[in-house]
C-alpha cells in the first residue's frame, strides 16, 4: 500500500508505530471502504461506535473532507437501519448528537466555517432525517405460531441471557409482562456483570457494596469500569508493514515478498502479528 508514512501514538504499546499509507482520517475511511462496510453485519457495530465517538467528542476537530465522509457514512447507516429495521435507537442517538453539534456551530444565525460546506451538511442531514422518519417496524403476524407467550419460561430466559446490552434488557422488560418478570431475576444481572467485568472488578464492587442485589452491583460497576466492548470484526494492525486492514478481507502483507524478512519471523508467534484495533484506538492514530 503506497502513500506517505506518518507516526501516531498507539495505546497498546509504549513506542510509536508507523501506519503506512494513510495521510488522514478521511483518507483512511475511504481506503478501508467504510461506506460499503456499513452494510456488513459483522462490521456495523464497529462503525456505529466509531461514528458515535466522532459526533460526540471530535466532530469539531474534523477537516471539511472528513466531515463529508462522516455525513456520507451516517446516510449509509440510516439506509441500513431502514432495510434491517434494527438499531433504530442508535440511529436516533447519532442524529440527535449531529443536530446538537450543528446547532452549536452557528453564530448570529450563520454557521462557522464554509457556508457552502454547511449547506451540503444540512442537505445530507435532511436526507438522513427523511430516511429515519420513514422507518416503519413491521409487526409480527398475530396469527403466526408459536407466539412469544407460548414459549416456556426457560426459552424466554435464555433469550435474555444472550443480551449483552443492559438497555436491551430494560427495553425487553417493557415489551410484555413475561419479560418484565424475567428481567428482575438475579441470574440475568449476575451473568451480565460476569460478561462485562473481571472477577476482581466484581469482587471489589461487592466488597464495597455489601448486601446489594446483582442489578445494583452491575450499575455501580458500570459507572466505575465502563462496559466491555466486543465486535464481530475489528480493524487490524499488521506489525510487519504497519498497515490497517479488515480481517475478513485478508491482508497481502508486503513482508511476505521478502524471504529475508520471513526468516526473521520464523520463531515469532504468527497469531500476534495482527493486532485488533478498537474504535477509540483507531481515532487516536489521527490526532483528533
Amino acid at each position: 500500500m503506497k502513500g506517505e508514512e506518518r507516526k501516531y501514538n498507539v495505546t497498546n504499546g509504549s513506542s510509536l508505530e508507523i501506519i503506512a499509507g494513510f495521510n488522514g482520517l478521511s483518507d483512511a475511511l475511504k481506503r478501508l471502504d467504510f461506506l460499503s462496510a456499513v452494510h456488513d453485519c459483522r462490521r456495523f457495530n464497529y462503525i456505529v461506535r466509531l461514528l458515535d465517538l466522532l459526533v460526540s467528542h471530535r466532530m469539531g476537530g474534523l477537516s471539511g473532507c472528513a466531515q463529508r465522509v462522516l455525513f456520507n457514512m451516517l446516510e449509509e447507516v440510516a439506509l441500513e437501519v431502514s432495510l434491517s429495521q434494527q438499531q433504530t435507537g442508535r440511529l436516533r442517538r447519532l442524529i440527535e448528537r449531529v443536530r446538537a453539534f450543528s446547532a452549536g456551530c452557528c453564530w448570529g444565525g450563520r454557521p462557522l466555517g464554509s457556508v457552502i460546506l454547511w449547506e451540503k451538511h444540512k442537505a445530507a442531514l435532511e436526507r438522513i432525517l427523511q430516511i429515519a422518519s420513514s422507518i416503519t417496524i413491521t409487526q409480527p403476524d398475530e396469527e403466526q405460531q408459536p407466539q412469544w407467550s407460548d414459549l416456556p419460561a426457560e426459552c424466554r430466559r435464555e433469550v435474555l441471557l444472550r443480551l449483552s446490552d443492559p438497555q436491551d434488557i430494560e427495553a425487553s422488560s417493557e415489551a410484555c409482562e413475561h419479560l418484565a418478570v424475567l428481567a428482575q431475576e438475579q441470574r440475568i444481572w449476575r451473568e451480565l456483570a460476569q460478561y462485562h467485568f473481571t472477577p476482581q472488578q466484581i469482587a471489589t464492587t461487592r466488597q464495597n457494596n455489601p448486601e446489594k442485589d446483582w442489578k445494583t452491583i452491575f450499575t455501580i460497576a458500570r459507572r466505575s469500569f465502563g462496559l466491555r466492548e466486543e465486535y464481530a470484526e475489528m480493524i487490524q494492525l499488521c506489525r510487519n508493514c504497519r498497515c490497517l486492514f479488515w480481517r475478513s478481507l485478508g491482508h497481502p502483507c508486503i513482508a511476505d515478498q521478502d524471504p529475508a524478512f520471513q526468516e526473521k519471523l520464523a520463531d515469532v508467534d504468527q497469531a500476534s502479528l495482527h493486532v485488533p484495533i478498537p474504535p477509540q484506538t483507531f481515532l487516536k492514530f489521527f490526532s483528533l
